[in-house]
């Protein structure tokens, strides 16, 4: 019926969740509610660090930096401190509207969030990181990050420290219940939000499975992780940043390609 289809845009359609558990929870809301048959299935495992001293270090001397960077939403659920400590005058920078969502909700408000692209690039286009002689950042990241914007801010005057706020690690088991819904015809799509992640899905699947998985559309938030995704033979569709952006994405490509009946 029309008027029910135009409530429930994603009736039928079976979307695979990759996102770490806790991010998962609301995306997975958000396509249900949509009519959508949300399938969770977190690629990446984050787990706390292997230790809180530098942590606790970091916290302890908030007041003594100029600008704060959270690289994800894990780096806020793991590496924020409570906002009673937050300095007045420390600037928080988030790469994307995820992240600054994180933070309003632990009460860390007025976020820098690029207006370019939801990524370092996107942090570094921002006037107020132009020019940092004098400046001292600190950046929340997980263990063994990506140098790129630390590298970028010292060039451009910064003193930089980073603090490693969470652990990345591999999911362990599932494989075997993921296969059966891909050869099931269960997934009729996939969002995938890093590379890593992607990686990581990638080598627990058999060649079988990643067969099927190449016959539907995986949506990923940036070019990056669409050109790693091409490069298997996926067939990638960007979309904006956040879940925002992949709700958007989704709702189109179905509009155009309802998923078949099963």
């Amino acid at each position: 019926m029309p008027a029910h289809n135009a409530q429930r845009p994603l009736a039928g359609a079976g979307i695979l969740i990759t996102r770490p558990a806790r991010q998962a929870a609301g995306l997975a809301r958000r396509i249900d509610a949509l009519g959508g048959a949300p399938i969770v299935f977190p690629a990446i495992v984050i787990l706390p660090p292997a230790g809180a001293q530098s942590l606790a270090r970091a916290h302890a001397a908030l007041s003594g930096y100029d600008f704060a960077v959270f690289v994800s939403a894990n780096a806020v659920e793991y590496g924020a401190p409570d906002p009673r400590r937050w300095p007045a005058n420390l600037i928080a920078f988030a790469p994307g509207p995820g992240t600054a969502e994180a933070l309003a909700d632990v009460g860390i408000e007025k976020v820098r969030v690029p207006a370019t692209t939801f990524d370092s690039d996107g942090l570094l286009a921002l006037p107020e990181l132009a020019h940092l002689a004098g400046k001292r950042v600190l950046i929340f990241r997980g263990d063994g990050g990506r140098e790129q914007l630390g590298a970028a801010l010292r060039a451009r005057g910064a003193q930089v420290d980073h603090v490693a706020c969470y652990r990345r690690a591999k999911p362990q088991s599932g494989a075997a219940g993921l296969a059966d819904a891909f050869a099931q015809r269960r997934i009729d799509a996939v969002t995938i939000t890093s590379s890593e992640g992607l990686d990581n899905l990638w080598e627990l699947l058999d060649e079988a499975t990643r067969a099927v998985w190449r016959g539907g559309p995986t949506f990923v938030p940036h070019p990056r992780i669409a050109e790693h995704a091409r490069a298997l033979g996926l067939p990638a569709v960007e979309t904006a940043g956040g879940d925002a952006g992949l709700i958007a994405g989704l709702l189109q490509w179905f509009a155009a390609h309802p998923p078949a009946k099963k």
